[in-house]
């Protein structure tokens, strides 16, 4: 029995504006519980004891499932031959699990106590931190269970000269999820004096990730796929070095592309993973909790000011994304990816000595707009370039490995970064504050040696 997938015989149509917009909207909704990880997950594990270091190392759970994780799921992807189609179970699957830790997560020390009454012991007053740090991990794997599928879809069933755009649509939807989700609480309090408490925050993030998941997953169809012999499938086991051996030796632009997300994800991570702290302690001035032993209740209400603040600058982040994300698509298709994609890192370094320097809301908005140019062609060229070099049949594998170039640097911010701001103190009256700006100006310089390394490759000619 021959294990051929009439790939080669069929040929993919090309896809409408609403087929993009309905293949998008599962991002849309992993985009916007992904937000709400991002943004809260700092103040959340703070109020639970976490200092500056305990944060970043709680955070490595997305670099190392990215690392672990996808490349797995990725493989697991290009083999599977349910009925359900080879992507769609891990989609749907991802979903469903993320949604029930976001849930679980910011009702940590609550369900610690609950426990701790029920069974009548007295548990640890870190086992809310640990709670919470588990369902990080458990968020964070998910997501990366579903993600790596998702951008496999891409080459399975959007035509070769629509993936630039797919690719943008994609980015699209990062941007409209994220700035629904971020403005949502500020909006509510701001025009419907509706305060959503953090918990609840958390619950829309879940109910949004599953649903609309579950729309992307029965609106595509995928390609059937034969189950292979098994002497067929003996001689396509490859392990994952030979793998990586392959993708890293298929071109030299390869690794420039590997060494371009790199430094990419450097910048953004320190963005992503630090700005809610920064706005909270360096432009709302509340000092750290912990250290200056003051009484939490006191900042209480600067604190969820400082928070909504954070999220407007996040949506207004996510909306520069989601309004520039097309045109950077049709940009890169009529100018060439890497020098559109240099230009927009260059503005992101720009955005970043802005933010550094910033003492004022203006500045912060403006620094964050700014910045907001170069994430919508993060999330879109980089994959661009490399679908020009997968061999049909490896999509999900490729990008499985792909994530490693853009979540091992990212344990670069979650512990050298982490121990820079938290050996980076400074003592005033009110208590003990951080250096978070320092987040910003590390971006700052592997944004400009992204830039450049971006104009060193070379781009294929259709």
């Amino acid at each position: 029995m021959t294990s051929e997938v009439n790939e080669k015989e069929t040929v993919l149509k090309p896809f409408s504006t609403l087929q993009l917009l309905t293949f998008c909207l599962g991002f849309f909704g992993l985009q916007f519980a992904w937000q709400m990880r991002l943004a809260l997950s700092g103040p959340v594990t703070e109020g639970l004891g976490a200092d500056p270091l305990i944060y970043g190392l709680i955070s490595l759970a997305g670099p190392f499932s990215g690392m672990v994780v996808q490349p797995i799921i990725g493989a697991l992807s290009d083999k599977t031959t349910s009925k359900f189609g080879r992507r769609r179970p891990y989609l749907l699957g991802g979903a469903i699990l993320a949604s029930l830790a976001l849930w679980i997560f910011p009702n940590s020390g609550a369900v610690v106590k609950m426990f701790s009454g029920f069974f009548g012991v007295a548990l640890a007053p870190l086992a809310g931190l640990i709670l919470a740090g588990i369902m990080i991990w458990i968020i964070d794997a998910c997501v990366n269970i579903a993600q790596g599928p998702y951008r496999a879809l891409i080459p399975d069933v959007v035509p070769r000269e629509q993936h630039a755009i797919a690719n943008s649509y994609l980015s699209f939807a990062i941007g409209l999820g994220s700035v629904v989700a971020a403005a949502t609480p500020p909006v509510l309090s701001k025009f419907f004096h509706i305060i959503m408490p953090i918990p609840a925050q958390f619950l829309m993030a879940a109910i949004a990730f599953t649903g609309a998941m579950l729309i992307t997953c029965f609106s595509i169809q995928e390609k059937q796929y034969i189950q292979e012999s098994k002497s067929e499938n003996n001689e396509n086991k490859k392990s994952f070095m030979d793998s990586l051996k392959e993708f890293l030796t298929t071109s030299p632009e390869i690794i420039k592309i590997c060494t371009l997300q790199f430094f990419t994800w450097i910048g953004t991570m320190c963005l992503l993973l630090y700005f809610t702290l920064f706005v909270v302690h360096n432009l709302y001035g509340v000092p750290d909790i912990i250290t200056s032993g003051v009484d939490d209740t006191v900042y209480n209400s600067i604190r969820l000011s400082g928070t909504n603040f954070a999220l407007i600058c996040m949506a207004l982040f996510n909306l520069v994304c989601f309004v520039v994300s097309i045109p950077i698509g049709y940009l890169s298709t009529k100018f060439g990816n890497k020098y559109v994609h240099s230009i927009a890192l260059l503005l992101m370094a720009i955005a970043y000595c802005i933010l550094g320097f910033a003492h004022t809301k203006l500045a912060v908005l403006i620094g964050i707009g700014l910045a907001g140019i170069g994430w919508a062609s993060i999330l879109s060229l980089p994959f661009a370039m490399l679908s020009e070099y997968i061999k049909p049949g490896s999509e999900g594998s490729v990008m499985g490995i792909f994530n490693i170039f853009i979540a091992g640097p990212q344990v670069v911010v979650c512990t050298l970064v982490a121990w820079i701001i938290n050996h980076s103190t400074i003592l005033k009256d009110a208590g003990t504050y951080y250096h978070w700006e320092y987040a910003f100006f590390i971006g700052a310089f592997v944004l400009l040696c992204a830039s450049i390394a971006s104009l060193a490759i070379k781009e294929k000619k259709n």
